[in-house]
Order: structure tokens, then C-alpha cells, then sequence
């Protein structure tokens, strides 16, 4: 998606982790050779107009940026999986998803 921030230093997980004071913040973890990977990446897409606008979203290529990912899963202590949505407020977890039960309106309703 065209409106996803991607997410390849520590730097711009920290940005975001801040950034999700002012605004709920989207990571979206991605494993690129997966098809449940794939499959919910496709989802996402498929329903972005019920949270668009709503959050921040940032795209993470966990197999290229792995240090990225277990930093991530550290810092807010969370088990990383992959697919995995995180999603952000107030420099806090208060959602998180993984493989199939990634869906576009779960997330809408946590937004709300």
C-alpha cells in the first residue's frame, strides 16, 4: 500500500512508539516468503477503507530488517509472529493479531 511507512532502522520504530502518543500507530509484520503472509497482506488491503485515516501504518519486511522485528517484540513485549499486526496508543500495545486472524475490521473496531 501506497500509504504504509516502511519500517527498516531502530530509529523509525522509536519515531513511531512516540508518534503513537498523538496517534494510533499500525506494524504490520511481514514475512515476504509466506502465503498466510501474503494471504493476510492481501486482507489488509483488500478492507484499508475501514481504517484508513484512523492510524499511522508502517510496513516491516521482517526477513530483510530481522533485528528490526525482535527489537520491536523486546521493547513493547510482545511474541513475535509473523504476519503480525501491533497496534499502538499512547506508547502502548493495546491490539495485536497474527496469521489468520488479521482483519481489517477486528482492527477498525479497536480503533474506534
Amino acid at each position: 500500500m501506497n500509504s504504509w511507512k516502511p519500517v527498516t532502522e531502530k530509529e523509525h520504530f522509536f519515531t513511531l512508539l512516540e508518534n503513537s502518543a498523538e496517534k494510533p500507530q499500525i506494524i504490520f509484520k511481514d514475512s515476504t516468503t509466506c502465503g498466510i503472509s501474503a494471504y493476510a497482506k492481501h486482507r489488509l488491503e483488500l478492507g484499508f477503507q475501514l481504517i484508513e485515516g484512523k492510524a499511522d501504518f508502517h510496513y516491516l519486511d521482517l526477513l530483510t530488517f530481522r533485528p528490526v522485528s525482535n527489537l520491536i517484540a523486546q521493547e513493547l513485549r510482545v511474541t513475535h509472529q509473523s504476519p503480525q499486526i501491533i497496534l499502538l496508543k499512547d506508547k502502548q500495545v493495546v491490539y495485536t493479531s497474527s496469521h489468520n486472524a488479521i482483519d481489517p475490521a477486528v482492527i477498525a473496531r479497536q480503533l474506534s
